[in-house]
């Protein structure tokens, strides 16, 4: 479907709920010297201008990152999220937001690959733009425009046998949560040690709760965290929240999540129905790393956001 445009929700508190545990995950793959690749089956522009034309219209991100920029003492995931997005705005000014692919190619290390698929005809445009933008080397950046859940299937395994694969498609289209939930077991057959990442809003729509309970009925160790901001609205139309599930989890995030949703429900609650969950097919057994160690506050300063704007027009 053409019709959607991520730019037009660029930095609202659905990306940082993804962003954020994506760029946990590629900090804790780039831990082992052993090469990974970074598949995006649904990659989008890349990067978004704040004050453009679609961000600018939406304002999406005032509820989204622009909480985040002043609140104090972010948790260590939220820190590691903001210091990403602070490398694409060297101004101090966050006019710019990174999605998936721009955070992915600003983790990887040269040895590293990153495999980007979307089928919209602008977006690709644009996503193409923004990898010269970036000076990726086009070894180890690829863009296939084709339909990432079936383009998926001849990428698995990756010749490393390491890889991080991010779904996360629009879900304008209801066939989206069945096109997902098969992707991940085809692709688990294939790759089964793989680290799936997959993205789902919640709405109130039956085949978003379908997939998260099919999801979790997967005979595979997970973690599965929902951030809601919202009491959903009367009409039943609209975002109130996300969730995230992930299929082969690193062994910090579970710990790293339950320090950091708390926060986020307070610094993102747009009323008084704001929640979280976290919910694993492993827990930490009591006494072991994961479940001792301290979590860190970061005293890391995020970038400012202009006080005010008017929306550029092309």
């Amino acid at each position: 479907m053409f019709s959607y445009r991520h730019a037009f929700h660029a930095g609202n508190h659905a990306d940082v709920l993804k962003h954020a545990i994506l760029v946990q995950i590629l900090d804790y793959f780039n831990r082992k010297d052993t090469p990974y690749w970074v598949i995006d089956t649904h990659a989008g522009a890349g990067l978004y201008a704040l004050d453009g034309e679609w961000a600018g219209q939406s304002g999406e991100v005032v509820d989204g990152l622009d909480r985040l920029l002043d609140a104090p003492q972010p948790p260590e995931l939220v820190a590691r999220y903001l210091r990403a997005v602070q490398d694409f705005n060297p101004d101090g000014v966050a006019n710019r937001y990174p999605g998936s692919p721009a955070l992915a190619l600003h983790a990887l290390r040269p040895h590293d690959k990153l495999r980007l698929f979307e089928l919209h005809p602008t977006e690709i445009e644009v996503l193409e733009s923004t990898l010269r933008q970036l000076g990726a080397p086009r070894r180890q950046a690829a863009i296939a425009r084709e339909d990432g859940f079936g383009g998926l299937k001849r990428l698995l395994p990756p010749p490393t046998r390491r890889g991080i694969v991010l779904i996360d498609p629009s879900y304008e289209d209801k066939q989206d949560y069945r096109h997902t939930l098969q992707a991940v077991r085809d692709g688990l057959e294939r790759f089964a040690s793989g680290c799936f990442a997959i993205w789902y809003p919640l709405v109130q729509r039956v085949q978003a709760h379908e997939m998260a309970r099919a999801l979790e009925r997967l005979p595979v160790e997970w973690l599965h965290a929902t951030l809601t901001v919202r009491k959903p609205s009367a009409d039943g139309l609209g975002l109130h929240g996300s969730g995230m599930f992930i299929v082969n989890p690193p062994w910090t995030l579970h710990e790293e999540l339950r320090a950091a949703l708390p926060w986020l429900e307070k610094i993102l609650a747009q009323d008084e129905h704001a929640r979280h969950t976290l919910e694993t097919s492993a827990r930490p057994a009591a006494g072991s790393p994961a479940a001792a160690r301290p979590r860190p506050q970061s005293q890391d300063r995020a970038p400012a956001r202009a006080q005010k704007r008017s929306p550029s027009r092309k």
